[in-house]
């Protein structure tokens, strides 16, 4: 049995038509009815129920169908495994980031790898780090950077940001004079905050919900832009890790919160129970290495 006749078949099974699937396999009718006939013949029974305006899968076309996705996938795996082994400096990296880290810092860290490595792609998605640790653990994303809370058993990682949330606030606000605010002394206060898609926005919560209040959400989004212009506009407070902090290009002020203080750890994660290309893997060595630069500089 052929994997190519298998994409055929899926291709009939997915349409309901031989004509339809023929145009986009660009085969011949014929050619293809052919094909899907050597296939009940090989499994001794019909796939099809030849119905006047669509194709039917028989139980036996059910489980076939089944089957021939998980086939074809594996054997593209298998292609694509064995090519990154003999081509190891081409390939095509899928990324998530989350829109909240320090986009200067990972363009220039794709730009080191490129020019080692000119002929790898890149595919970058921003998203919240729950979308992009589901896409990874669903083989969407090769890697991607995610706010870490706790060990992941499908996911091997490397942190290398270790820091805290600062409160920011705009230039009209009563604690532009202060140094440090303690959580509690927020309840009060309207908070804008990123979507549920964003871990950020939990570390926030349980927070203050451990300090004795739930937080007035007043606007959630998923942009950064957004929520620094909302605050610039006196709409109400926002929470957001020190390094992003630095990079607002509003008039806002940043505050230190104790008591407590809320803790934000990033991490670079990768699926450890599929297969990873080659080239992902040259990737997260060349990435380690140059956080760990990193993490030294900023910590002398």
């Amino acid at each position: 049995m052929k994997t190519k006749y298998l994409e055929y078949f899926i291709e009939v099974a997915r349409t309901g038509s031989f004509t339809e699937a023929a145009e986009n396999l660009y085969i011949t009718q014929p050619a293809l009815s052919r094909i899907i006939k050597s296939l009940e013949d090989d499994l001794s029974t019909p796939l099809f129920v030849r119905a006047r305006k669509k194709l039917i899968l028989t139980d036996a076309g059910h489980v076939l169908n089944k089957h021939a996705h998980l086939i074809v996938k594996q054997v593209d795996l298998l292609k694509t495994e064995l090519n990154n082994l003999l081509t190891p400096k081409k390939g095509h990296i899928r990324i998530g980031l989350p829109t909240i880290t320090n986009s200067f810092f990972f363009s220039e860290l794709l730009a080191s790898f490129h020019k080692e490595y000119p002929e790898v792609t890149f595919q970058l998605e921003e998203n919240g780090s729950k979308p992009i640790q589901e896409k990874i653990i669903d083989n969407r994303l090769d890697l991607g950077v995610i706010v870490l809370v706790d060990d992941y058993d499908q996911l091997d990682y490397y942190s290398f940001i270790n820091e805290t949330l600062k409160l920011v606030v705009p230039p009209s606000h009563p604690f532009v004079t202060k140094q440090e605010v303690s959580l509690d002394e927020l309840k009060r206060e309207k908070f804008i905050m990123f979507n549920q898609d964003f871990e950020l926005r939990n570390l926030i919560l349980v927070a203050c919900r451990e300090s004795g209040f739930k937080p007035n959400i007043i606007s959630e989004t998923s942009q950064l832009d957004f929520i620094e212009e909302m605050v610039a506009s006196n709409l109400g407070i926002t929470m957001l890790p020190e390094s992003t902090c630095t990079e607002l290009t509003s008039d806002l002020h940043t505050i230190t919160i104790t008591n407590p203080t809320i803790e934000w750890n990033l991490a670079l994660i990768w699926n450890k129970d599929t297969y990873l290309s080659q080239i992902a893997k040259e990737f997260i060595r060349f990435a380690k290495l140059k956080l760990t630069k990193l993490n030294d500089k900023q910590s002398q």
